[in-house]
């Protein structure tokens, strides 16, 4: 019955998101990133420096337990927790598949652009936070459309992004999660996927029943071992195909333009597909724009909105330029490359040689030996997974919040909580394309209500923004 029901569901929501994608995601994001590039003068290259220097300068794993919300830097690994996931291995896997090599110049784009964007996003959320009675903190979007739209109409756009975020992130997002993780581990181990399973359903119980406090705990120290893992990784397949790297960018740059030469097909169809596939590869992986990570900045106890917005500008650099870029140019040398399984192999034939779920482990294992590849990478996605589902629970949990008010919090957030747990032991159990697509639907949708707000709020973003400005000079 499952199966049937997905055979029936998955040409739905595959036609449903190529019009999303093709003719409102790719709009959005773009013009969003842009609009705010030029109001704040591309406060992401102005203010990178003081960005790294805020997060690095003063780098700490234990941030202690705070009195209400978190650390800046906890917040930002609780952020990065929710964008480095899947996204960076099996999505980059996915557009690099579907849309080219070049697909990744366009994941660059809307990355910098999205910096832009995510400034934006963590700056409002700073300013529109509440704290209740007992200290508790919450922020995020639903209460930044409010006070960008008062009555009606600010109400609906509220809940339908609350409704939205639960459902794209609470539940169908942690199936991606635990989907690529008990797929990834079955390949390496065979262990069943569905054990893994009951084992990832225990571990998030016993965090997501902790609250803020315990989440922060865990993704301030997990998040830099996790990525100085991938990242040791990574360099050293690199290092060893060392000789490939010059045209590994190469066919980045050229399969930006000229995607027709690999893809196949039409020019104008072949560019389409690679701006898209990055556009909505580069969305799941970052998340900036989509409204999901200013939950975690809205968090952060700082000075002045203006210190996490430059803290969430280096999470999107972190994610995009260094996790997600270090993935694919591991997978253009080693398979695209003149010796590689895919050389001059065009996406149609490509995806019925490999899949994205196993690309990743496939091109580590060309340099790591196949056994070794597989297992480093089910490893690292273990990580990168797990937290994201961490990340993307109390996202969920805010929005439960919202919507149910803080006196039925506490039954609320239970209910949240066991439907969320279901879902993550049924993302070991079903097909990887449909949960792939239904997540991207709702991930679109959440996109719309946030990116109206933003435009709405681009005022009170270059007030804030003028105030720091003022002190340089």
């Amino acid at each position: 019955m499952l199966a049937a029901i997905e055979e029936a569901l998955y040409p739905i929501v595959v036609e449903m998101n190529n019009y999303l994608s093709s003719y409102i995601l790719i709009f959005l994001l773009v013009g969003v990133g842009l609009w705010y590039s030029i109001q704040t003068r591309f406060v992401q290259v102005r203010y990178f420096c003081q960005g790294m220097k805020k997060v690095f300068g003063n780098l700490s794993l234990k941030g202690g337990t705070q009195k209400q919300g978190m650390s800046s830097f906890q917040a930002l690994a609780t952020a990065i927790a929710a964008q480095v996931g899947t996204g960076n291995i099996v999505g980059a896997s996915g557009a690099i598949l579907t849309g080219g090599p070049g697909a990744i110049f366009w994941m660059w784009v809307i990355a910098f652009l999205g910096m832009a964007t995510i400034y934006a996003e963590a700056t409002l959320a700073q300013k529109t936070r509440v704290v209740d009675k007992n200290g508790n903190v919450y922020g995020g979007p639903v209460y930044y459309i409010t006070t960008a739209f008062k009555g009606g109409f600010g109400k609906f756009l509220s809940i339908f992004f609350a409704v939205a975020i639960i459902l794209a992130l609470g539940f169908m997002g942690c199936m991606v999660q635990s989907n690529s993780i008990g797929s990834t581990i079955e390949t390496a181990f065979g262990i069943p996927a569905w054990i893994i399973g009951i084992v990832l359903v225990v571990i998030c119980a016993f965090i997501f029943l902790g609250g803020v406090q315990r989440l922060a705990s865990v993704c301030e120290k997990l998040v830099p071992f996790m990525a100085a893992i991938f990242l040791v990784g990574g360099l050293v397949v690199l290092i060893l195909r060392i000789q490939y790297l010059p045209a590994t960018f190469g066919m980045i740059f050229k399969y930006a333009f000229q995607p027709q030469a690999i893809i196949g097909g039409a020019f104008g169809a072949a560019l389409k597909s690679a701006i898209s596939q990055g556009a909505k590869r580069g969305l799941f992986s970052n998340e900036a724009g989509m409204g999901s990570t200013p939950h975690a900045h809205a968090q952060a106890n700082v000075a002045h909105p203006h210190d996490q917005g430059v803290v969430a500008m280096i999470g999107v650099f972190i994610d995009t330029f260094v996790v997600l870029t270090l993935n694919a140019l591991v997978i253009i040398s080693t398979m695209y490359a003149a010796d590689g399984a895919l050389a001059e192999c065009g996406a149609a034939a490509a995806s019925t040689v490999i899949t994205k779920a196993n690309l990743a482990q496939t091109a580590f294992g060309t340099v790591m030996g196949e056994s070794f590849g597989a297992i480093f990478v089910a490893i690292c996605l273990f990580f990168f997974a797990f937290s994201t589902i961490l990340g993307w629970n109390m996202f969920g949990k805010i929005n439960v919040i919202y919507l149910f008010g803080e006196k039925n919090s506490k039954i609320s957030t239970r209910i949240y909580t066991v439907i969320a747990l279901v879902f993550i032991f049924l993302g070991t159990l079903v097909s990887n394309d449909l949960v792939w697509e239904l997540t991207d639907a709702f991930n679109y949708l959440m996109v719309i209500p946030n990116a109206i707000a933003l435009f709405a709020l681009t005022r009170m973003v270059r007030t804030s923004l003028k105030e720091i400005d003022a002190k340089k000079k």
